[in-house]
Order: C-alpha cells, then sequence, then structure tokens
C-alpha cells in the first residue's frame, strides 16, 4: 500500500522547512520506505504500519501549530510491496527512459 500525506500547519508562521524536517524525521525513524516529493511524502507499507505512523506525524505537527490541514491518498494494490520503485521504473520503461528490467531478477541499484 502507498500512501501519499501532506501536513500543512497553521497558523503558526509562514515556514514549513522545520515540522516538515520533524515528520520527515518520524517518517525515517520507522523503517518503511518512503519517497518525499516537493509537496507530499509517500510512505509504503502495509494499513497497521503506515496509518499509526501518519497518526503520530499529525500528532506531532499539532503540537507545535493552534491547526494543522492534511490530506492523505491511498493507494492499495492488495500486498504489490516495492511499489515506491516498480510504479516509477514501469513508467519510464514505457516512455524509453530506461531499458525494460528483467522480471526473474530484481536488482537493487547499489548491487550493480
Amino acid at each position: 500500500m502507498l500512501v501519499e500525506f501532506s501536513v500543512i500547519p497553521v497558523g503558526s508562521g509562514p515556514q514549513m522547512k522545520e515540522p516538515v524536517a520533524q515528520v520527515v524525521d518520524m517518517i525515517d525513524k520507522s523503517g518503511l520506505p518512503y519517497q518525499v516529493t516537493a509537496t507530499s511524502t509517500i510512505i509504503e507499507g502495509d494499513w497497521d504500519n503506515v496509518m499509526p505512523l501518519v497518526r503520530r506525524c499529525l500528532e506531532d505537527v499539532r503540537r507545535g501549530s493552534p491547526r494543522v490541514v492534511a490530506t492523505l491518498k491511498i493507494d492499495d494494490e492488495g500486498g504489490e510491496t516495492n511499489q515506491l520503485e516498480s510504479n516509477v521504473r514501469d513508467v519510464e520503461e514505457m516512455l524509453g527512459k530506461r531499458p525494460p528490467s528483467s522480471k526473474a531478477v530484481q536488482t537493487r541499484p547499489e548491487n550493480r
């Protein structure tokens, strides 16, 4: 399952770098695969691991802000894994941005 979310503190000033960095640090320490984008963060994992983490992130931001606005998008393919990499790779292959991967052997970039 992929969960894309953003957390926006409201009423605590224009800077969001600090609360965003705190959230990303919490996600990093969780050990779950994730990807930070310019406007959101995507976490991969099962419901029982991701949703409590999202809740903790929201509660952490809420402690420093009088109001928090959050968006959440869930892509649940029933137990699929490595979607953070494979979904991007599949599109890049279709666009000719990278050679087709072998479905029989999946290598990680650091092992090449």
